[in-house]
C-alpha cells in the first residue's frame, strides 16, 4: 500500500503546476471581468470622459507607444534567440493587436489584426536582448510587467470605456508575465 500511496502523491504532484496555472488563467479572466463589469458609468463619469478628451487621446496614445516598443521587445528577443520564436508568437501576436486597438480611433480592429515587423520599427532603436535564454525572457518579463503596471496606474484617470481596455491589457500583460517566468518542466 505504501507504493500505491507514494504513485498517487507523485501524480497530484505532477498535476498541481497544470492547476495552478488554470487558476491563474481564470483568476486573470475574472480580473478582466470585474474591471469590465465595474466600468460602468455614472455622471461623474460621464463628465470627466467627455471633459478629458485629451487625456484619452494621451493615454491611448501611451497605450500605443507602450505596446509598439513591447512588440519591439519580442522581435528582437526572437531575432537574437530564434529557438524561442515558437514559444514567443502568440505573445507576440497579442501585443500586435494591442497596438492595432491602441491605435483604432473608435473602430473596432480586426479580431486577427497583427502588425507586421519591420526592421527599423519606425526609426527607433532596437532594444538589446541578453545573450542567454533565460535571462531574454526574464528581461521581456520585466518590461511586459512594468508596462502592465503603467497600465493598472493609469486606470486612475482613464475614462470608463478606455478603463475596460487598459484593466484588459494590463491583464493580459499579468499573464504573459506568468507564462514568459514558467520553466519548460511543466509544458
Amino acid at each position: 500500500m505504501p507504493a500505491a500511496s507514494s504513485a498517487s502523491a507523485a501524480a497530484s504532484a505532477c498535476a498541481a503546476p497544470v492547476t495552478r496555472r488554470r487558476s491563474l488563467l481564470l483568476g486573470g479572466g475574472a480580473l478582466g471581468a470585474v474591471a469590465l463589469l465595474s466600468g460602468c458609468s455614472d455622471d461623474s463619469e460621464s463628465k470627466r470622459e467627455t471633459d478629458g478628451g485629451a487625456d484619452v487621446a494621451l493615454l491611448r496614445a501611451r497605450g500605443a507607444r507602450d505596446s509598439t516598443a513591447l512588440l519591439a521587445r519580442y522581435d528582437a528577443t526572437v531575432d537574437a534567440h530564434p529557438a524561442l520564436a515558437k514559444r514567443l508568437a502568440p505573445l507576440r501576436e497579442e501585443t500586435a493587436r494591442h497596438v492595432a486597438v491602441f491605435t483604432s480611433e473608435g473602430r473596432s480592429p480586426s479580431p486577427s489584426a497583427t502588425v507586421s515587423r519591420s526592421p527599423s520599427a519606425g526609426g527607433r532603436r532596437v532594444p538589446t536582448v541578453p545573450e542567454g535564454e533565460r535571462q531574454a525572457l526574464s528581461a521581456l518579463a520585466q518590461v511586459e510587467r512594468r508596462t502592465a503596471d503603467t497600465r493598472t496606474a493609469a486606470l486612475a484617470t482613464a475614462p470608463p470605456e478606455l478603463a475596460r481596455l487598459l484593466a484588459s491589457v494590463a491583464a493580459c500583460g499579468a499573464a504573459h508575465v506568468y507564462l514568459l517566468t514558467q520553466r519548460d518542466t511543466d509544458s
